[in-house]
């Protein structure tokens, strides 16, 4: 299959292009390298470019004779969607109808993209699935449902076939170090974690103990890159111009801020500095996955479910990488 990847240099977009591409896939990185960087698309192509630039979108499958796309292109920060919801609702809804009509003017009709779990918002249960009601609690929450929405009516009025994956929190890097999480600014756990460690940060900030969870500080489902890139595979081989479809991907195992923290120490063998602090804007308590229908109907199961294991993968890329992909 032919698979063009949009945030392909990406985290996750990466990790999936690097898999995509040792399982037989022929891949192509599109991408404006804002958040991105070149070295994680490796020696596979990357076409440097913006999505919403819709001509050269069109010209860019047209020219591979892309049989879909892999759309993980997106503003993610949490925070800045509260701050600045303009670009978030530009960049994400805007942006992914033009790529949309590029994949029209294309004639592409297969299309997997990346969501979210932030979609489902404030819930009392457990763990969550697909079924869960979708009340999103941020700006960048509200643009990802938007534009699940968005798909599925140009998919009725246009003919298109999707999947929706609503992923859980990334985590982990490459077997061997050479390919992991790079964000600048950083904003998510795990590195900021790691980058205390290493004597980066004076201290790792925990925003808020007091939400109601067993330890009080907010819980998420860490999810292994490589365990995302095996269920994006399957997700794209599976989706045909007739699918319609969405899945949750997360290990369904919850971990605390707090229970991360101690994780990271265990793996890097020494207490890390930490502060208390206030809670930050639209994060909601708890969000766990229910991954059973992603087990039972496409036989994926996930191969890093022990969480000081994925931090492992992850503390490994940060010593050998202390600047990320500037070390390169």
């Amino acid at each position: 299959m032919k698979i063009l990847i949009t945030g392909g240099a990406g985290y996750v977009g990466s990790a999936c292009l690097r898999h995509m591409a040792a399982q037989g896939h022929e891949v192509v990185a599109y991408d404006n390298l804002t958040m991105g960087h070149a070295a994680a698309v490796g020696s596979h192509k990357l076409v440097q470019g913006d999505i919403a630039d819709t001509d050269t979108l069109t010209q860019t499958l047209k020219d591979f004779g892309a049989d879909a796309v892999m759309h993980f292109a997106a503003a993610t920060y949490v925070g800045e969607s509260v701050e600045n919801p303009d670009f978030h609702y530009g960049n994400n809804i805007a942006g992914t109808r033009s790529l949309l009509n590029a994949m029209r003017a294309a004639d592409v009709d297969r299309m997997l993209f990346s969501s979210t779990c932030a979609t489902y918002g404030m819930t009392d249960s457990p763990t969550m699935s697909e079924t869960t009601p979708q009340e999103p609690f941020s700006p960048y929450a509200r643009t990802k449902l938007a534009v699940e929405w968005m798909i599925r009516d140009f998919a009725h009025a246009y003919g298109l076939g999707f999947t929706l994956l609503r992923y859980f929190n990334a985590a982990g890097a490459d077997e061997g170090g050479a390919h992991g999480e790079d964000h600048k600014p950083e904003n998510h756990l795990i590195p900021l974690v790691l980058q205390t460690a290493l004597g980066q940060r004076d201290k790792i900030m925990v925003f808020g103990e007091d939400y109601p969870t067993p330890d009080g500080t907010c819980i998420r489902d860490y999810i292994h890159t490589a365990d995302l890139a095996q269920a994006h595979r399957l997700a794209i081989e599976a989706t045909t111009p007739d699918t319609a479809e969405v899945f949750n991907i997360g290990t369904g195992i919850g971990q605390s801020v707090k229970e991360i923290i101690s994780a990271c120490e265990k793996v890097v063998g020494y207490a890390i500095p930490q502060e208390l602090t206030e809670r930050r804007p639209g994060d909601p308590p708890r969000l766990v996955a229910d991954p059973t229908k992603l087990k039972t109907q496409l036989g994926w199961e996930p191969a890093y479910t022990d969480i000081e294991k994925t931090i492992a993968t992850a503390w490994d890329w940060h010593q050998r990488h202390p600047q990320g992909y500037g070390d390169a």
